[in-house]
């Protein structure tokens, strides 16, 4: 009862920074938006109802953690896009009668970038790094629902430049009795920046409603995902403002999305082929994705994504590839252990 008390105490907390939903590119703390899994990176990158008991799942929806996640151990590592690299290590611990408790870190770091003024002047390099700190907690509300909560610290340096927040999952997960359904709803990424990069206000951190479920079929080794996305954003079309410089920029497309386009950019959707336990394989489509980040001239494979896993002795291998551009693809790898076999 005091779980779910502190869950309902977030939830409504939290609810009123939707109004702050930023669109357009206007985001803090890129690194809350990334996908800790190589699984869930796999099926579309967005999936509140995907279980696996890899404590990478409970970083997404912090609900997912139970019995079967302790003593698990991950790292995963991504060569993102041009030089930006980005990894991850995750634990999971659990109490008998108490619940289960988790803890991560992910970094991004952004490389070297050229440093020039306002003239083009070289004067040398700089680099950028972000930072979240995972603590999470998970417990069964009954023997079909439970319900977890993370508070995630994200620090974030730029040149000499530094600030840090704190951003709050909040999540349910419910589990049917056949063990083939599941069912997530996920506040994610809910909270403010505390200290921003200059004297200027900090700002509020744009929560992300999201609901999902998960299907796995009696008779057929196959699992179908699907969930719905930045709920609270409303119309995810937006248009360019002008600029103090006199240069036109052509405005998106989303610009003039019918009803139906918009609606489909909300959806996430996943397959996996599921043949046992140690061996799966999987695809998804990020329909939103794929429409903001296509070249018209040859759209290709845009915004799909692929990957499979497979287990050998201890070790449970996962690799995963996502298409975010004709020019670049990101590349997930992650290795999960329990380390009580050892």
């Amino acid at each position: 009862m005091r779980l779910r008390r502190v869950i309902y105490i977030c939830f409504i907390l939290l609810m009123p920074l939707s109004i702050f939903a930023q669109q357009g590119g206007e985001s803090l703390f890129g690194i809350l938006h990334l996908t800790p899994s190589a699984r869930m990176n796999a099926l579309g990158g967005h999936q509140a109802a995907l279980y696996d008991n890899d404590p990478g799942t409970a970083l997404f929806n912090p609900a997912m953690a139970d019995s079967s996640f302790h003593k698990n151990a991950t790292i995963g590592f991504s060569p993102y896009v041009a030089d930006i690299n980005y990894g991850y290590a995750g634990f999971a611990w659990h109490i008998p009668k108490t619940g289960t408790f988790f803890g991560g870190l992910n970094h991004l770091g952004y490389g070297n970038m050229i440093m020039a003024d306002q003239n083009g002047e070289i004067s040398g390099t700089f680099s950028a790094a972000e930072t979240v700190v995972f603590l999470g907690y998970s417990k069964k509300l009954s023997p079909l629902l439970s319900a977890g909560i993370a508070f995630k610290p994200v620090f974030s340096s730029i040149e000499t430049y530094h600030s840090w927040g704190i951003a709050i999952d909040a999540g349910l997960h419910y589990r049917h009795s056949n063990k083939r359904f599941h069912a997530g709803l996920l506040l994610r990424n809910a909270g403010r920046q505390i200290r921003s990069y200059s004297e200027s206000s900090a700002e509020t951190l744009q929560p992300d409603l999201q609901i999902g479920a998960s299907l796995k079929l009696e008779h057929a080794p196959f699992r179908f995902s699907l969930t719905a996305r930045d709920l609270l954003s409303g119309s995810l079309d937006y248009e360019i403002p002008e600029n103090e410089y006199g240069i036109t920029v052509p405005q998106p497309e989303s610009a003039d999305a019918g009803f139906g386009d918009l609606l489909l950019r909300h959806l996430v959707l996943g397959v996996e082929f599921v043949p046992s336990d140690n061996f799966y394989v999987a695809g998804g489509l990020n329909p939103r994705r794929r429409q903001e980040l296509k070249v018209d001239s040859r759209i290709s494979t845009v915004g799909y994504s692929w990957g499979f896993g497979f287990r050998i002795y201890k070790f449970h291998f996962a690799y995963s590839s996502a298409r975010y551009h004709l020019s670049s693809s990101s590349n997930h790898f992650s290795i999960t252990t329990n380390i009580s076999g050892f």
